[in-house]
């Protein structure tokens, strides 16, 4: 293939990412990688395993050697794909769409194997006894410090308020029944769905294979904070969402699909990210991400708040 344009994209934070033309016209998605080989290449083996599984996943080009990854850039192409990430939000006929691709992608992920499906504890989505080590560590580190900027003023009082709801987080994972733990894609948030319209154009930047809740991975895109964010129509389109899921995925266990946002609740107040990276990557706090912090901390609270609502609606 010969590259006649090259374009930085500004998106990504583990990559550098490329929009390159090439000289009959067409276009692909270069990634260059800055992290380990191995599992950049385990990642895309995995995108490839749930491609085959009829997943709307861009096709990689191999090297002439038949390399996912050619180790001199180091770097990997892929088709290019049209459209927009869903970090506008899901509405409206969105919720089916994704909820469809979503169930086939686990359905398909079922089979991966790294690791069969099995069933257990919910206790096991968040260790809450370590969130609270964590958030005791960025507590105190906050208030060493003989000044704090706006947004680390802000991150101290959010990881204040944080731990002190730990106690309900972890009551929620205990009242939860056990739940289903298989490979997943492990990143499915809003940057990594490409949309077309109301339709999935692509998943995107597949993580290694890991078993995971599947109920987590549900929730992070179904409770996406720029979704959850736009109003109360994420109640109303988590169930649409839900449905075209086991239409596609009847395999499913209901357990799962109820235990959603209860699961995405007590994953994200226990969580320290991103109100940590001032004080462990200080390179990464940009406007975005401290927009993104804001909201996910908000995420949170509004879960809690109307996580026994949403309970009666999903049972």
């Amino acid at each position: 293939m010969h590259a006649v344009e090259v374009t930085k994209i500004q998106a990504g934070t583990a990559t550098i990412n490329l929009r390159v033309v090439d000289d009959v016209g067409q276009r692909w998605f270069a990634k260059v990688y800055r992290g380990e080989l191995e599992r950049e290449r385990a990642a895309i083996e995995l995108a490839e395993f749930a491609r085959q599984g009829g997943v709307p996943v861009p096709e990689v080009r191999r090297t002439l050697d038949g390399e996912l990854i050619d180790e001199r850039a180091p770097m990997s192409l892929w088709e290019f794909v049209d459209g927009e990430t869903a970090e506008g939000g899901i509405s409206g006929a969105r919720w089916s769409a994704v909820g469809t691709v979503l169930g086939r992608l686990h359905r398909r992920l079922a089979e991966h194997p790294a690791a069969a499906p099995t069933v257990r504890a919910a206790l096991g989505v968040r260790d809450i006894r370590q969130s609270r080590e964590q958030f005791d560590r960025v507590i105190g580190a906050y208030a060493r410090r003989t000044a704090l900027g706006p947004f680390e003023s802000w991150a101290l009082e959010a990881a204040k308020e944080r731990r002190a709801l730990l106690g309900k987080a972890a009551a929620i994972l205990a009242g939860l029944p056990e739940l289903t733990v298989q490979v997943v894609h492990g990143d499915l948030a809003s940057p990594n769905l490409m949309m077309r319209g109301d339709e999935v154009g692509a998943v995107i930047d597949f993580q290694p294979p890991r078993p995971r809740f599947t109920a987590w991975e549900i929730a992070r895109i179904g409770c996406d904070p720029r979704t959850l964010l736009l109003g109360d129509e994420w109640i109303d389109g988590l169930q649409e969402l839900l449905v075209a899921y086991r239409e596609e995925h009847p395999a499913a266990r209901l357990d799962d699909l109820v235990s959603t946002v209860a699961v995405g609740c007590a994953y994200t107040l226990g969580s320290t990210y991103p109100l940590a990276e001032p004080l462990d990557d200080p390179e990464a706090v940009t406007p975005a991400l401290e927009l993104y912090a804001r909201a996910r901390h908000q995420t949170a609270l509004v879960m809690l708040e109307r996580l026994p609502e949403v309970r009666d609606r999903l049972s």
